[in-house]
Parts: structure tokens; sequence; C-alpha cells
């Protein structure tokens, strides 16, 4: 692995710019930039990513003294936990991206992500994923693939005509501190278990999240036994309650009255929104005191640089699906192709079992071998989404499974992803 502080060696751009690492007497410039841009509070999230995680985890801009666009790389772990297996996958997160109006359409934000690309590389990532602006970060290789969990709004008057607070009756909640965080990691695992593919928050991201005042991360307490949590943002007129993990739906409605109560506020009480959690007490709450889904489809960004590695990486999950799927003994054949068009990946089938990929060169017709066929834009949503491949096909003209179908169907089904991002979604 190469040095990931070697990819930030100032570089000139166009113009006189440079690209380099962010430094100390840089906090002030990108705090500006970032505030300007954004949020206010986008000031403290940045400096408690660089003061913890190091300033070459962020790189700026410069036009001589002046920081004119800045990006932010975080170190994340996706895991795709499916048919008994496991497996771990590096990933990088870009956050925190910010140009100046005057520098607009210069290529800023381009340099900023191959450096961050780049970085993402030197670190062992296997994947990139994050939230952006819609279609923007299509253009540096990402794609949608994982949903975001619906944001419901909670009926004010349907809540109150509910049961909701007798549920809520006997609980107290209250600002969760870093004292609280094994309890709180406990929670959110518990209800991250319904889904296949997890991102918890990193280490250093929970120091961040419990300390930033862009949000706040609440607690919720039965009989002084922990039994909630999630997080309330912003802080300044809270509408959104995400990352919500409760026990029952007792401890939810807590936090669900709780966060109504916050909204209240107002002189014009703003509506509150709740992210759901499929399979988890919140959402069976939901179903309740929630209005229906919005139909919009929601995702979060995926990019895969190397699709030898991904498929490498997921391998013994993928073996795990083929060990039980109720298959023909013949049915992988001596291979397993799948083909990206511009390039393919071979697995050797050796005894029932999938050898390393092999990358291979160009190939336009994957049937004819028994291969399925996959747009190398939408391999992400194969490995990690929730359409599998048939789903894709059902969708996508340049996605089908060949003529082994029911084979391509076992190895890459629909998933459930929940991802715990430094943003609420």
């Amino acid at each position: 692995m190469s040095d990931p502080a070697a990819v930030t060696h100032p570089r000139e751009l166009v113009d006189g710019l440079v690209l380099r690492s962010c430094r100390p007497a840089d906090l002030t410039q990108v705090g500006d930039l970032l505030a300007e841009r954004g949020d206010d509070a986008d000031r403290q999230d940045h400096r408690l990513v660089v003061e913890d995680a190091g300033y070459d985890a962020c790189a700026i801009v410069v036009d001589g003294y002046r920081v004119v666009s800045t990006a932010v790389l975080l170190d994340e772990e996706l895991t795709l936990a499916d048919a008994g297996a496991e497996v771990r996958l590096p990933a990088g997160q870009v956050e925190l991206v910010a140009t100046d109006r005057a520098y607009e359409g210069r290529g800023l934000v381009r340099a900023l992500m191959g450096w961050a690309h780049e970085r993402s590389a030197a670190r062992g990532h296997v994947v990139q994923v994050m939230i952006g602006i819609p279609y923007f970060y299509r253009q540096f290789g990402y794609s949608y693939a994982l949903d975001v969990p619906p944001r419901l709004v909670v009926d004010r008057v349907r809540a109150l005509t509910s049961d909701l607070a007798d549920l809520a009756s006997g609980h107290v909640v209250r600002t969760a501190t870093a004292a609280d965080l094994l309890v709180i990691q406990e929670l959110q695992a518990l209800a991250q278990a319904t889904a296949q593919v997890r991102m918890p928050h990193s280490a250093p991201c929970w120091r961040w999240v419990l300390e930033r005042t862009g949000c706040r991360t609440l607690l919720v307490e039965r009989d002084g036994v922990p039994v909630a949590t999630g997080r309330l943002t912003p802080a300044e007129g809270p509408d959104l309650l995400g990352e919500v993990a409760a026990v029952d739906e007792a401890a939810a409605a807590a936090l669900v009255t709780h966060a109504l109560g916050a909204a209240g506020r107002a002189a014009e009480p703003e509506p509150l929104r709740v992210a759901d959690r499929p399979g988890t007490p919140v959402s069976a709450l939901l179903a309740r005191v929630a209005e229906p889904p919005s139909p919009r489809a929601d995702q979060y960004y995926l990019r895969v640089p190397d699709p030898v590695t991904a498929l490498d990486a997921v391998r013994p999950v993928l073996q795990a699906r083929l060990d039980a799927a109720d298959l023909p003994v013949d049915a992988t054949g001596h291979e397993v192709v799948v083909s990206f068009f511009g390039s393919h990946v071979r697995f050797p089938v050796v005894g029932g079992r999938l050898g390393a990929p092999v990358a291979g060169g160009p190939m336009q017709a994957p049937g004819a071998v028994g291969g399925a066929g996959v747009a190398p834009d939408h391999l992400g949503a194969l490995l990690l989404g929730p359409l599998g491949i048939d789903g894709l096909a059902r969708l996508r003209p340049d996605v089908y499974p060949g003529p082994r179908a029911e084979l391509m169907s076992a190895l890459f089904p629909p998933v459930r992803s929940d991802l715990l991002t430094y943003y609420l979604a």
C-alpha cells in the first residue's frame, strides 16, 4: 500500500492554482468557505475531522494564500453479511466539499475527487460511498446503488390521538455524552443486524457526532436502563429524527414524542420527519403515526474502482450463497463469467468452489459462454443494492443474467442496507 500522505504533495493545477493538504493555518479560511457555501455548523465539523483524523484527510486548492476549494475523505467500513458469511469492505467517503463561487467551472472539484480517489486507494479502500447532490458525482465514476431510508412525516393529529403518549410515558430522554458511547453502539448494532449491508459509524466519527452542534444525539432510558437512541437535526429547528435504534415500540415512541415537542416549539411548528428502518420497532411505530412514504427514489452514491478487487472481496459471501442454493450439480460449469462489456471477470470453479476472479478483456456477448452482462456503473448496485440482478435486469437493458439465470440470481440476490453517515441524508 502506498503512503496516503504522499497523495497530497503540492501539485499545480490550471491558472497557477495549487492543490495540497490542509494545514492548521488554513483552518479559518476553510471553515469560512464551508460556512459560506453550506452551513455554519460545517465549520465545526471540519475542525473536528482534521484535528482528530489528521490534516492530510483534507485537501484544499489555493490561489496564492487564498483557499478556494476543499474536500475531506473519511475512512468507513461496509459489512456484507448473507447466507451465514460476512465480509468487510474498507470504504472511503467524500464529505465537506465546497468551492468559492468565483472559482467554479475550473475543474477544481474534479481535481479534489481525483485526490480523494488516490488517497482512498492508498488507504486500501475497496469502494467509495457518499451522499451528494443529484447527478453531480456521477461525473466522477459514482452511481446510485443503496437506498436511503425513507423520511416519513409524522402526522401530528394522528400522533396526538394515538397511544403514542401512553407508550412514551415512563421514559427519560436526554442528550447523550461520550460516556454513553458503548451502549449507543450496542443499540445501533442491534438495529443494523436486520440488514445485510451495514455501515456503522467509525470510532472517530462517533466522537465527532457526539461533539458536533449541528445535531443532537439522544438517549432514552427506562427505569435507568438505556432502551433507545437517535439523532435530531438541525439544532436550531429540529425537523429530522434519524438513526433511531430502539428495543421496542415504547422506546421508539419516547424518541418520536420528544422530537415532536422539540419541533413544535417554534411559532409555526415544523413538520417532523423520521427516518424509517424497516424491520425495527420504529418502523412498526411509523406505520401507525406517519404519512405514507414519498414514491421518489433516494439513494446513496457508490463507486467501485476495481471490479476484480470488489468481486474477490465479496467472494466468501458468493460462495456461501452458492452453497445454500438448491442448484443442479453442473449449474456452474467450470467457471462463472460476469462481463462489463468493455472487460470481464471469470471465476474458475473447481469442486463447487469459486476461485479468485481473473480479469479479461472486452466481451460483448457473455451469454455465448453462459455469462451475465452488467454495465460497469451498475456493479455497485449488483453487489450491495436492493434489486439484485433480477431487479436490475427488469429496469436496465444493459444488465441481464444470461442463460444461467438461476445461478446468477443465487449469486446476486437483493440485499437491504443500513448506513450510518456523518450527515443524515
